[in-house]
């Protein structure tokens, strides 16, 4: 017998929001390519690649918040979320 995944609504909101993500940077993307440029990460990226170190390193500090602290889950989603956006804007 089968087992399937249990889908909550927060897992499925999160896979929903990667992909509109995806699809947003995708289309803007197609309409208005990206220039590599130098910000606060040692490397030239462009949208796509700070959008992927963003989400990698967001996963990571989100796992890391919920293990080494007992924050709120919440609390680790807030952090994450600023660490995206700050990645996205001046990565």
């Amino acid at each position: 017998m089968m087992e399937w995944m249990a889908w909550t609504t927060p897992t499925a909101a999160f896979f929903v929001a990667v992909a509109l993500i995806l699809t947003g940077m995708t289309t803007w993307e197609l309409r208005s390519p990206s220039i590599p440029r130098r910000g606060l990460l040692p490397i030239a990226t462009t949208r796509g690649d700070r959008l992927f170190i963003g989400l990698l390193g967001s996963a990571y500090l989100h796992l890391m918040v919920i293990g080494l602290t007992d924050w709120s889950i919440w609390v680790a989603s807030a952090l994450s979320l600023v660490w995206l956006l700050a990645v996205m804007r001046w990565g």
